[in-house]
């Protein structure tokens, strides 16, 4: 039986223990994986594009375990009360190709986005950061803000959304959160003002301009995370070009990221390489610093192996029947006449 791990589940899960204690757990799992990084088989992800949004399938595996997550783009879907990003994946065994996991992705893929966020921002922004412009106020805007004020120490979010309502939303959800004063703009420069941290994570899928260089002070860090398709991007390229650019897989970030602007021999460095040599990203304080973040499976491979760990230690989620287990390997078609010839047909709670 394969265990599985369903929205209601981990919902459940978080409305008892919150978001910030699976948020710091994640952040540590992601660093762990991305340290061994050279041990993993990458590949960029696979697209299948359309004119309203893409679908994409998100493999990575190492010697012990492979890991694949479902995900869509679908910006217009707000208009038909649908989500605009949802998400699946599975933990498989290598060794037997026995699917361990199957969990939703949908949470999990805000809180790992999150996570890899503050991780990147503990490498590339000032130590001293306190204050954030969070330009884009949709699903992911919540998460993004607690995992910098848990992981980074930032005091005040200056948030800015073309939709006032989802500002008000973001508004309401973190009204009461300790520590954290949250205040709304009348725009991307008012957000952008005075701040340490921006934070850009917006869903149309256009070459879109939502910070320009002349709204970045001296040693800033912006967390630039909604461009993360070809043709869909936030970032003016001379932002990019008057900045120290990071990266999770360059081969991604190079079709994807806000750099596909630029030409192909534009410096990059892969945010790995800070982690595996332990060594901060930013050479001095009034350096100007972008995490082009695109979302690798590396992180949801993180998410999956955190998850399946939770499923077995604490007993999150149940089982389900998402293949077969044949009381003789070789008798497939005796399902066609037998139920009792698997060893077990029934969904466990």
């Amino acid at each position: 039986m394969t265990r599985f791990i369903s929205v209601s589940d981990l919902s459940n899960h978080l409305a008892e223990e919150g978001v910030e204690p699976l948020l710091r757990r994640l952040t540590d799992y992601i660093e762990a994986d991305f340290r061994r990084w050279p041990e993993f088989d990458k590949s960029a992800r696979l697209a299948s594009h359309s004119d309203v949004g893409v679908i994409e399938l998100m493999p990575v595996s190492d010697a012990g375990r492979y890991a694949f997550k479902y995900v869509n783009g679908h910006p217009d879907n707000i208009a038909h009360n649908l989500s605009t990003v949802m998400a699946f994946g599975v933990l498989a065994d290598v060794a037997t190709g026995y699917p361990l996991l199957l969990s939703e992705l949908t949470l999990t893929t805000a809180i790992r986005t999150a996570a890899t966020s503050a991780l990147a921002a503990r490498y590339l922004a000032r130590d001293d950061a306190k204050v954030m412009a969070l330009i884009g106020n949709g699903c992911q805007s919540e998460f993004q803000a607690i995992a910098f004020h848990t992981l980074l120490g930032i005091e005040r979010i200056q948030c800015f959304d073309v939709d006032p309502l989802a500002t008000q939303k973001l508004l309401r959800n973190l009204k009461d959160f300790p520590g954290l004063e949250v205040v709304a703009c009348s725009s991307a420069r008012e957000a952008a003002q005075g701040v340490d941290v921006i934070t850009t994570v917006t869903a149309d899928k256009c070459l879109a301009t939502i910070l320009t260089a002349d709204m970045l002070a001296p040693g800033v860090h912006v967390n630039a995370v909604g461009g993360d398709c070809p043709g869909k991007t936030e970032l003016d390229k001379e932002v990019l070009l008057q900045a120290s650019v990071f990266v999770e897989y360059e081969p991604q970030t190079r079709i994807e990221g806000d750099i596909q602007q630029l030409p192909a021999d534009f410096p990059v460095t892969e945010l790995w390489t800070l982690i595996a040599e332990g060594r901060h990203g930013r050479t001095c304080k009034d350096e100007i610093t972008v995490f082009d973040s695109v979302g690798f499976a590396l992180e949801d491979y993180s998410a999956l192996r955190l998850l399946h760990e939770l499923a077995v230690q604490d007993g999150l989620g149940g089982r389900i029947e998402l293949v077969p287990q044949l009381a003789d390997p070789k008798d497939l078609y005796a399902l066609t006449k037998d139920g009792r010839s698997t060893r077990s047909l029934r969904k466990v709670a």
